[in-house]
C-alpha cells in the first residue's frame, strides 16, 4: 500500500505521467505520514528503458520505424530445420526442442531490431525505477490475455520468475538467485523487482522484464515441468499458437485471431503471416532439393559453395524464386572451434596456439567458400568492441591492476591483440605455420614418436571433434589432415542432434574440441557473459562448454556489468577480448558479412530493413496475387 501511495503522489507531480517523478515540498510532508523518508528520491516513470541514453521512440509512437504499418495479414511462410525434435520446451537441456518453440511467449518488455539499447513496454503500460536502477516496478496492462483467453496478471509474472529461479537451466538459476533480492506482487497488475545490493544495476530492470511469461494456472493444471521435455507447450500470451505437428518431421504455428496485442504499437506491421511452417530434413542437401521442389518457400543459406554454384535452377532464372543479399549489422557471431579445457592436453596455451596455427582460413575461403567469407579474429568481430593493435590508455587502466596482482602477464600491456593465423591460399597445409606449430609443441613437451604421433608422459595428443552439421565436413576434414601432419591424433565425427546435445552439455562435456558459436553477449554485452566466461559457470553452463575459468577475466566481467556508458562498455570489452585472445582458447573460423536468402516470389518486405535482423517471420508479408500466379504456373501447389 505504501508503494502505491508513493507512486501515485509522484505520478500527480509528473508531466504527462512520464519522465522523472520527484517528491518535493508538501508532497514530502504528505509522504512522511506514511513513514517515507523525507529525502527526495528521483523516480523515473516511462514507457521503457534504455541501457545508455534516452529512448529513441516517444511514448505515443504509432509503430516501429522499420515496419510497413499497412502490411496485409494472411498466407504462409515456410522454412526448414535440420535433424528432428521431440519437445516444445526450449528451456530445458532435456530433449530437442522444435524450431521456434519459444514463439508462444512474450515478456514484459520488448526490444527492437534497430536499437540494441532499448526495451519498451509490451505487457506493461509503464515502468518505474530509481536513478540507480536498484529496483523496478512494472505497471502491467489490464487487456493482456493468454492465448486461451484467460487473464494475465502479476501472479503469472511472479510464478514464471520463481519457476526459472528454481528449475531453469543452471546458468539462469545462478543469476536469478544471486541478483534478485525479492520479487513482490503489489496488486494484480503491479509487480516490483528489487535487486541484490552489490549487483551492477545497469541492465537489471531490462533483465527483469525480459523473461518469458507462462500461465500459472495452465502449468499447474496440466502438471507440466520446466525441466522435462514435453509435446505440450506452456501457455503464453504470444501472437502464435500451435496448429499441428508431426514429431521430427513438421511443425505448424498459426496466428491467433484473438491475439490481445494486434493493435499494440510494437506489433503494428508485424506478425503478418497466418501460418509459419517448419519442415525437418536430415541434412542440408535434402533440404535444398525440397526447396527447389517448393516443399518450403523461404531459405536462409549458410553454405557459400551452394550460394555460389547451387542457385542456377529454372525458377531462379524465371524470377519465380528470388535470390537476395541483405546487409547485416550484427556482430560476427563468434564461429570458432573451442577446446575442452577440462582435458589435460589443452591446458597449456602453447598447445592451443599450435593447434590454431594449422587452421588454414585463406585456403578454405578460396577453395571451399568461393571467397565469400571473412576471417574472425575477435570474439566481438564486426563491432566496435574488437581489440586492435596495442592497448589503448583506457584498456591499460583496466589491465594494469590485474598485472600488478599477478593475474595477467605484463606483456598484455604492450603486445598487439592476437590474430588468427595467416596461411597460404594455394595449398591446404601451410609449411611455415606447420613449422611454427611444431616448435610450440616441442617446447610444451609433446614430442613426435616413431609412428608420427606426439606424446607427453606416455599420453597421445588427441583432438576428437564432433558435430551434427554435414556441411562442416570439407573444412573440418582439411583441418584434421593438417592436425595429423602436426602429429595430433585428430578426428571429426558427425553425430545426430540428440547425441550432440547430450555430449556437449552439462554435466557430460564429452568432447575434445567442438565447432560452435562462442558467446559474446551481442552488441551490448552484460551479465550473460558470466554464464559463458565466469569461473562459477565452469562446469554447469551450456554456454561455457569449454570450461573456461580465470580470476582476471572474472574481475573484468564485473567491470563489463558496471560500465555506465557505451564508451566505457566498449573499452572494457576490448580489454576482455584482448585477454581471451592472448590465451588462445579458441580457433577462430569465419563469418558471413551479409544475409543470403532465397524465397518464392510471393513475399515482400519494407524498403529499408532494420540493421540487426532480417525479420522475415515478423515484418515481411504475403502477397496473395503473386502466390496465386505461382500456383497458376504450377510452381507451387
Amino acid at each position: 500500500m505504501r508503494t502505491d501511495k508513493r507512486s501515485a503522489a509522484r505520478a500527480k507531480a509528473a508531466k504527462s505521467g512520464l519522465g522523472p517523478l520527484v517528491a518535493t515540498g508538501s508532497l514530502i510532508l504528505a509522504l512522511a505520514a506514511v513513514a517515507i523518508p523525507a529525502r527526495a528520491e528521483t523516480i523515473f516513470k516511462s514507457h521503457g528503458i534504455s541501457t545508455f541514453g534516452d529512448l529513441a521512440l516517444p511514448a505515443d509512437f504509432p509503430h516501429l520505424p522499420y515496419v510497413n504499418p499497412d502490411a496485409p495479414k494472411g498466407g504462409e511462410i515456410s522454412q526448414w530445420s535440420p535433424g528432428s525434435f521431440d519437445s516444445f520446451n526450449p528451456y530445458t537441456i532435456q530433449g530437442n526442442a522444435a524450431a521456434l518453440s519459444s514463439i508462444f511467449y512474450e515478456s514484459i518488455l520488448s526490444g527492437t531490431l534497430d536499437d540494441v539499447s532499448a526495451a519498451y513496454c509490451l505487457l506493461c503500460e509503464t515502468i518505474e525505477y530509481p536513478e540507480d536502477r536498484s529496483w523496478v516496478i512494472f505497471n502491467l496492462r489490464k487487456d493482456v490475455t493468454f492465448s486461451d483467453g484467460t487473464p494475465f496478471t502479476a501472479e503469472d509474472v511472479l510464478f514464471s520468475h520463481n519457476l526459472f529461479a528454481e528449475k531453469g537451466i543452471p546458468e539462469y538459476r545462478s543469476v536469478a538467485n544471486e541478483k534478485f533480492q525479492s520479487v513482490e506482487v503489489l496488486d494484480p497488475y503491479r509487480i516490483k523487482f528489487t535487486f541484490s545490493p552489490g549487483t551492477p544495476f545497469r541492465d537489471m530492470p531490462a533483465q527483469a522484464g525480459s523473461g518469458p511469461i507462462f500461465s500459472k494456472k495452465h502449468y499447474e493444471d496440466n502438471k507440466l515441468d520446466l525441466e522435462k521435455s514435453s509435446f505440450t507447450p506452456f501457455l503464453g500470451t504470444g501472437a502464435y499458437v500451435l496448429e499441428s505437428y508431426k514429431p521430427g518431421q513438421q511443425v505448424i504455428y498459426k496466428r491467433n485471431p484473438d491475439y490481445w496485442g494486434n493493435a499494440h504499437p510494437l506489433n503494428v506491421g508485424q506478425n503478418n503471416f497466418d501460418r509459419i511452417r517448419i519442415e525437418y530434413f536430415g541434412d542440408d542437401n535434402a533440404a535444398m532439393e525440397a526447396f527447389k521442389a517448393g516443399v518450403y518457400t523461404f531459405r536462409n543459406e549458410g553454405d557459400s559453395k551452394r550460394w555460389a554454384t547451387g542457385y542456377d535452377f529454372p525458377t531462379i532464372a524465371s524470377g519465380d524464386v528470388i535470390k537476395g543479399v541483405f546487409p547485416s549489422g550484427n556482430i560476427a557471431g563468434g564461429q570458432s572451434i573451442i577446446f575442452n579445457l577440462r582435458r589435460e592436453q589443452f591446458q597449456d596455451p602453447k598447445v592451443r596456439e599450435a593447434l590454431g596455427l594449422v587452421f588454414n582460413f585463406e585456403w578454405s575461403n578460396k577453395s571451399l567458400f568461393y571467397g565469400l567469407l571473412a576471417r574472425i579474429n575477435s570474439i566481438w568481430e564486426n563491432s566496435e568492441m574488437a581489440a586492435t593493435g596495442v592497448p589503448t590508455p583506457g584498456e591499460i587502466a583496466i589491465l594494469q591492476p590485474l598485472v600488478d596482482e599477478g593475474l595477467l602477464p605484463a606483456s598484455i600491456l604492450t603486445d598487439e591483440a592476437k590474430m588468427g593465423s595467416v596461411s597460404s591460399e594455394d595449398r591446404a597445409l601451410d609449411r611455415k605455420n606447420l613449422r611454427a606449430a611444431s616448435a610450440l609443441l616441442d617446447e610444451a613437451g609433446w614430442t613426435v614418436g616413431d609412428d608420427g604421433l606426439r606424446r607427453k608422459d606416455g599420453k597421445t595428443l588427441r583432438m576428437a571433434m564432433v558435430h551434427s552439421r554435414t556441411d562442416l565436413l570439407p573444412v573440418m576434414n582439411a583441418y584434421v589432415e593438417n592436425l595429423r601432419a602436426l602429429g595430433v591424433d585428430a578426428s571429426f565425427e558427425i553425430i545426430d542432434d540428440p547425441q550432440l546435445q547430450e555430449r556437449a552439455s552439462p554435466p557430460n562435456f564429452d568432447f575434445d574440441a567442438l565447432p560452435t558459436t562462442v558467446v559474446n553477449g551481442g552488441l551490448e554485452p552484460g551479465g550473460v557473459l558470466k554464464q559463458a566466461w565466469a569461473s562459477v559457470a565452469k562446469d554447469n553452463s551450456s554456454r561455457n562448454r569449454m570450461g573456461y575459468a580465470d580470476p582476471a577475466v572474472d574481475k573484468i566481467l564485473e567491470l563489463v556489468e558496471a560500465a555506465d556508458s557505451r564508451e566505457a562498455l566498449h573499452t572494457t570489452v576490448k580489454a576482455l577480448d584482448r585477454v581471451l585472445r592472448s590465451q588462445w582458447v579458441i580457433v577462430p573460423r569465419y563469418y558471413k558479412r551479409d544475409n543470403w536468402v532465397a524465397y518464392y516470389n510471393m513475399y515482400e518486405h519494407p524498403e529499408t530493413l532494420p540493421p540487426y535482423a532480417l525479420g522475415e517471420l515478423s515484418i515481411w508479408w504475403y502477397n496473395a496475387e503473386k502466390a496465386d500466379a505461382l500456383k497458376a504456373k504450377g510452381v507451387l501447389k
